[in-house]
């Protein structure tokens, strides 16, 4: 081998070590108080914050006005509602409901954004912060479990799951509307990005079959929205750690020496 194939390829080899031994754990670091930063934006106890049981008020808005709400959200709960909406079809007709707090609705997309972020900072509490990573794979391994983590998170606020109408009018949380609503409509609420959104569904038999018309009313929820571009920020990182990892995995034949750097990461 030619002498500069030789100085590239050491080069080469102290530019891996220092990337496993320093820049993996600063990145780590760096990550980690993102997602505590994060947390900090969720009105639950997440890590230890003190947001437990927050408590925040939103009035909801609709094209001409065919639904009108006001609630309120402490934690991951609606604990009191006043929702009013148009009958389609029946424009003298108005239907009225309620949330109280003895009966609150559970968003669960809150808690479960809560609890892929708390297993996203758990995976790097799990990293020893003077271990010497000795192969691209272990930091890949624990870089997968962190990305899916906050993929997880940052999905469960973005896309709420779809249910049927029949799950929706037979959900726990239509048991927490007093007066209860007629067997032809029911009400959904749902987080979709930094919304927080109550859809009205109206179903109608027609020919055999039900089908039914939906209306909307939304309003944005601040924490969601800082709690997103958080999760989006630590993505990003966590991502292009991966791919700086994955350059070097090209090079099957490196290995980490077994002499101890003279500068760890703490």
């Amino acid at each position: 081998m030619a002498d500069c194939e030789k100085e590239e390829a050491h080069n080469l080899q102290m530019e891996f070590e220092w990337l496993l031994h320093e820049e993996v754990h600063s990145s780590l670091s760096q990550l980690r108080n993102i997602l505590m930063e994060c947390a900090q934006r969720f009105p639950l106890a997440v890590f230890g914050n003190d947001q437990l049981n927050k408590t925040d008020r939103f009035v909801f808005a609709a094209p001409h006005d065919q639904v009108k709400c006001v609630a309120v959200l402490t934690g991951d709960s609606i604990t009191n509602a006043e929702v009013n909406f148009k009958v389609q079809r029946q424009p003298n007709v108005n239907m009225r409901t309620s949330i109280v707090n003895e009966h609150p609705w559970k968003l669960q997309q809150i808690q479960d954004a809560a609890n892929h972020l708390q297993q996203a900072i758990a995976h790097i509490d799990n990293v020893d912060r003077h271990y010497l990573f000795k192969t691209s794979d272990e930091v890949m391994h624990v870089l997968g479990n962190i990305l899916g983590s906050l993929q997880r998170s940052r999905t469960s606020l973005i896309v709420p799951r779809k249910k049927t109408i029949d799950d929706l009018i037979k959900s726990r949380n239509m048991k927490s509307l007093s007066p209860n609503l007629p067997e032809n409509l029911a009400i959904s609420f749902y987080i979709q990005s930094y919304k927080l959104v109550l859809a009205v569904y109206q179903l109608e038999n027609a020919h055999g079959s039900v089908k039914h018309e939906t209306q909307q009313a939304e309003c944005s929820v601040p924490w969601l929205n800082d709690a997103l571009v958080l999760l989006t920020i630590a993505l990003q990182l966590c991502q292009r750690l991966k791919d700086k990892i994955c350059v070097f995995s090209l090079y099957k034949d490196f290995t980490v020496s077994t002499h101890v750097p003279s500068t760890t990461s703490c």
